[in-house]
């Protein structure tokens, strides 16, 4: 049998069918859905933006308090550091200082008693002038940078100053003692007279012919001499022992 359609053709739908599920439908609804997820998208990346600037300007905030405050403790950091070279400069000035009551108290100690002294001249570098002093055994006190003791007296006779020599070893410090002049009375000079052979200046001490005037230099090359370097900074350098002794050095 032959199906026949009794709705009229005024009330029939399905001929119109084909408009509605047809391409223009499909694009309508993917234009919306792309216009959607534009939208979203604004909304998300404007939220985004939002949010990073509202970290820059807390960041900006807090950089502006860190500084604030970096300001207002500068002056601590400064006196700090101030501080801290007052402190290395004290303390190598303090390391450098040489015990000059230490090393008198141990000649005093040491010296014989047949052996006097006459003249006695304690320097800290070479160099340094002291008014008043004869200035003995300068040649071989120049030969060290570091303290050293300049002595001018009278022995009973050669082994007492060569006793004297071995004694000044026995200081604490001591790396060196230089013999500058260690001479008896000449004949034709007689005793008790001032002589420019034996290199010695002012009194001559040698009043009998037995005894011998000396001139000598006792070194400490070992000891630490305070040493100014730029920007007035001072700093302890331990000197060293010359390469060559002092011509004359006793053994």
């Amino acid at each position: 049998m032959r199906p026949v359609n009794l709705i009229p053709p005024d009330e029939r739908r399905g001929e119109q069918a084909s408009l509605r599920t047809g391409a223009l439908v499909y694009l309508v609804v993917g234009a919306f859905v792309a216009v959607l997820v534009g939208v979203t998208s604004l909304v998300l990346i404007g939220n985004k933006v939002s949010a990073r600037e509202g970290d820059v300007v807390e960041l900006h905030r807090e950089n502006a308090a860190a500084a604030r405050k970096a300001k207002r403790l500068a002056s601590y950091t400064q006196f700090r550091t101030l501080s801290e070279q007052r402190v290395q400069t004290v303390s190598s000035l303090a390391d450098s200082r040489f015990d000059w009551e230490r090393v008198m108290r141990e000649l005093a100690l040491v010296l014989p008693h047949d052996v006097w002294l006459i003249d006695l001249t304690a320097t800290a570098t070479a160099g340094v002038s002291v008014e008043g002093a004869s200035g003995a055994a300068n040649d071989l006190r120049s030969l060290s940078p570091g303290p050293a003791l300049e002595i001018r007296g009278c022995a009973t006779g050669q082994e007492a100053v060569a006793g004297f020599v071995t004694v000044l070893k026995d200081i604490d410090g001591v790396t060196r003692v230089g013999m500058k002049s260690s001479e008896l009375p000449g004949e034709d000079e007689g005793a008790g007279t001032n002589s420019g052979d034996s290199g010695g200046e002012g009194e001559d001490c040698r009043t009998r012919k037995f005894i011998t005037q000396f001139e000598m230099a006792v070194v400490f090359d070992a000891a630490p001499i305070p040493v100014t370097g730029s920007g007035g900074e001072v700093t302890a350098v331990a000197t060293e022992e010359p390469a060559e002794a002092a011509e004359g050095e006793a053994e």
